[in-house]
């Protein structure tokens, strides 16, 4: 049950000598309780109520059924939803239920008048209602009136007066009645129910039946009332003053600013302010980067800390504070040293280790050289990345690595203008501040996988940034000014050249990485992948060893791969068989050898075989050399001669140029068919297949020509090819032999296959220096510059081309050149 609302009923006046209407009244003694909460009800005064408990219902019920009388009383805790008599203030008020309506939700809407104090004597009934047995309480006489109580009750009209022009809600109605009321137990009565008192402040007015003490006690009340009225008025009006005194603040403020920057004045700032302004003068920024520094932080001190564009210029200037403008690292110019490092780290590469030597001693001469542009080119897992680290070290210098590896954007290099939101430097200035030093060495890995899209091409980006006459000055779309890149030692890796555009490849100095031999392989893994499973495992050289033909045959029969990866690997594999070994509970810690015939126990069986050799010579199956990412390969190409009508058939998945190649070498063979013996029109009456086995795996390159034209030329006159022989060349329609690539892998594929002899075109004996000592001793190479030279040496006897001198001799010559063939495995289109 709960109050609605309290609206007192407008009490008639009182007249001299009239009766009071409570005096009247024949109150039972026994009547129906209603407990209420939330209000306490005063004689005369008219109230709604809402009735919902089932014991205040039956009250009602059975108040309705008699006489509509219904004692009210007022619970202490108005929380308990089924209040026991203790629960209940005793005295309260006669009521009579003037309404009753039954709402839908069950509950009883019920409108009920005071008519006279009253006070429990007993609970007769508790269930299913409570009904109790009241007496009458008869209030003292209203005294004649005196001129105490007229002040008194004057005094009262006059604060509830003052209480309304303060903000309290008091009715006009009452206002109306009160003017007209002359006795003050009634006014007492009818003041403290619109006063909104407290339950227990309510109840003591209710309780006090002296009529001027009663009023006393209102009066009293009605003064606190006031003082608190007054308190509320006095802090609003505080508040408003100190709200419109911060906006007057906050516009002088402004206007002071505003003069003192027309002044040149620049006001002293927050301690944020001067802090930002100490880290602009610790950093020691080139002169255009402090000016523009400095004109963002008076912005900032002119705005308003909560302004969106305060945070923007704030996140802007940590930016320009943090980035290392002055701030370097000293180079170790120890050659010796430097050396050491690098032969520590990394073995082989002697081109690239003496290219850092080189750059280092050119320091050592000369301060203000401009840091170097490097491009490592090679297959995975050649060590591509670790060597940029290993230069870092050796040179004293912080690194760090960025991938570009499928970025499409050009604000990834450049950054995003200021003007969108979330704005980053791009991320060579992110690498430069994590660098922390103007001289880092800074590796951007996979730059021959940049993408691009309508955002914009990266690698145009790159331009300005790997361009020493530019990159001194590089501007960040984000910064928006100049920042020096010269100093620093980039480093670019990539698995091929071919895809790097050639404006960013004609910045770059290429150094090849190229894949290493099985020998180069073994002295890797002795020196640094075996120890370091081996101390990754949790073993030591006491338990475990591998020996050298161990880690050959793991090389050979389970990795294929110009790199490193496989083989560490399958020997931490090895180290993980014997740790398990060796941790179990039946294990003993002693030292296990690996041979070779335990590879296949711990390995399983062999993943990849020896390219098979021919057992004889056969007629019409020359035998090439490919060059893969994973190094050289042998292939057997087939031609077979049938009766036709002139058709060509080329089998073996070959690519356009491969398909080329032999075409060329058709039309060679019919330009001398007279010197073969052959019929001038043999090609209309026969139709040719040249097939290249492994049909699965995609083929390319130019540098099949001479294997395709001898096996053609020998199925067509019916002479073998010796099995012990291999070849490598493209070839013309004129017959020269032209130069290609890849000599080094292929030689290792022709040594694997236990051949010892290699033709190659004359132009690339200045390749046989990067050959290996090892595999020289091995092979015979024989330099040839036209097609008759190879027939010469492949048909030794006599076959009607002409006599040239044939070189048999070991050539030298000098590096490498940039074009040749290449070729792939599964998945990569090979090149032969």
């Amino acid at each position: 049950m709960a109050e609605e609302e309290k609206k007192p009923s407008e009490f008639p006046a009182d007249k001299p000598g009239e009766k009071r209407d409570d005096e009247q009244l024949v109150i039972p003694d026994t009547l129906p309780l209603l407990p209420v909460r939330d209000v306490v009800i005063f004689p005369f005064m008219i109230v709604p109520l809402f009735v919902g408990r089932e014991r205040s219902i039956n009250a009602v019920d059975s108040a309705l059924t008699k006489d509509r009388l219904i004692f009210a009383a007022t619970q202490k805790d108005i929380s308990k939803e089924d209040p026991e008599p203790a629960d209940l203030y005793t005295t309260g008020t006669v009521c009579m239920i003037m309404r009753m309506l039954k709402l839908p939700d069950g509950r009883v809407k019920i409108l009920v008048q005071g008519l006279t104090r009253a006070a429990i004597e007993k609970f007769a009934q508790v269930r299913p209602s409570y009904t109790v047995q009241v007496a009458k309480i008869k209030e003292a006489t209203a005294p004649a009136a005196t001129l105490e109580v007229e002040a008194l009750m004057r005094n009262v009209k006059d604060q509830i007066e003052r209480l309304s022009t303060l903000g309290k809600v008091v009715f006009q109605e009452v206002m109306m009645v009160l003017d007209n009321i002359v006795d003050p137990g009634r006014m007492a009565d009818l003041v403290a129910a619109n006063l909104g008192l407290k339950i227990d402040e309510a109840q003591v007015i209710l309780e006090i039946l002296d009529p001027v003490k009663r009023l006393e006690k209102v009066g009293e009340m009605l003064v606190k009332e006031l003082q608190v009225a007054q308190m509320q008025v006095k802090i609003q009006s505080q508040a408003k003053e100190e709200m419109d005194k911060s906006q007057r603040e906050y516009f002088l403020r402004e206007q002071m600013r505003a003069i003192k920057n027309e002044l040149g004045d620049i006001e002293e700032g927050g301690e944020e302010m001067d802090e930002l302004r100490e880290k602009i003068k610790k950093a020691k920024m080139p002169a255009e980067v402090e000016k523009e520094a400095n004109k963002q932080l008076d912005r900032l001190e002119m705005m308003h800390p909560d302004a969106a564009e305060a945070a923007l210029i704030r996140t802007y200037l940590e930016w320009l504070v943090d980035l290392p403008w002055a701030v370097f690292t000293k180079d170790a110019i120890d050659i010796d040293k430097a050396k050491s490092v690098l032969d520590s780290d990394h073995y082989d590469l002697e081109k690239v280790k003496e290219r850092i030597l080189e750059y280092l001693a050119v320091r050592k001469l000369q301060k203000k050289t401009k840091g170097p542009i490097l491009c490592f080119v090679g297959p995975p897992g050649v060590g591509k990345t670790s060597l940029g680290r290993s230069i870092a070290k050796a040179m004293g210098r912080k690194f760090v690595r960025i991938s570009l590896g499928g970025i499409k954007d050009e604000a990834e290099i450049r950054g995003h203008r200021r003007t969108y939101v979330g704005a980053l430097p791009g991320r060579i200035i992110q690498g430069m501040k994590q660098a922390g030093t103007t001289n880092p060495v800074f590796m951007m890995d996979e730059i021959d996988k940049i993408g691009m899209d309508f955002r914009g091409d990266p690698s145009s980006a790159l331009l300005e940034v790997l361009d020493p006459e530019q990159n001194y000055a590089f501007s960040d779309h984000y910064l928006n000014v100049p920042f020096d890149l010269s100093k620093v030692m980039f480093i670019m890796t990539a698995n091929m050249a071919d895809p790097i555009p050639d404006a960013l490849l004609d910045r770059m100095e290429v150094l090849n990485l190229p894949g290493y031999t099985e020998e180069e392989k073994v002295q890797i893994a002795k020196k640094f992948i075996v120890p370091r499973q081996i101390t990754e495992h949790g073993l030591t050289d006491k338990l475990i060893r591998i020996p050298d033909e161990t880690i050959h045959a793991v090389a050979s029969e389970y990795t294929r791969e110009a790199g490193l990866r496989n083989l560490e690997r399958e020997i931490a594999s090895l180290c993980r068989k014997i740790a398990k070994k060796v941790a179990s509970k039946k294990g003993k810690k002693e030292l296990t050898v690996i041979n070779r015939e335990q590879i296949h126990e711990y390995l399983g069986v062999p993943k990849y075989l020896p390219d098979a050799e021919q057992e004889t010579d056969e007629v019409g199956v020359a035998t090439g050399l490919a060059w893969t990412p994973v190094g050289g390969e042998m292939l057997h190409i087939e031609a077979s001669i049938m009766n036709g009508k002139g058709q060509l058939t080329l089998t073996g998945h070959l690519g356009d140029v491969m398909k080329e190649s032999a075409q060329a070498a058709l039309s060679y063979a019919r330009s001398r068919a007279a010197e073969f013996n052959l019929p001038a029109d043999f090609y209309k009456n026969l139709d040719i297949h040249i097939h290249v086995p492994s049909g699965a795996i995609p083929k390319d390159g130019p540098s099949a020509g001479i294997t395709m034209a001898t096996a053609l030329i020998s199925a067509l006159t019916k002479r073998a090819i010796s099995k012990d022989l291999a070849m490598t060349g493209e070839i013309t329609l004129r017959g020269r032999v032209l130069p290609i690539g890849g000599l080094k892998e292929k030689s290792l594929a022709a040594l694997r296959a236990n051949i010892k002899t290699v033709i190659i075109p004359d132009r690339n004996k200045k390749d046989l220096e990067e050959i290996p000592k090892e595999v020289m001793k091995e092979l015979t190479f024989l330099p040839v510059k036209h097609m008759d030279d190879v027939l010469n040496i492949v048909f030794p006897k006599k076959t009607g081309v002409a006599k040239t001198p044939l070189e048999r001799k070991k050539t030298k010559g000098a590096p490498k050149p940039k074009h040749g063939a290449k070729a792939g495995r599964k998945g990569a289109t090979p090149r032969t």
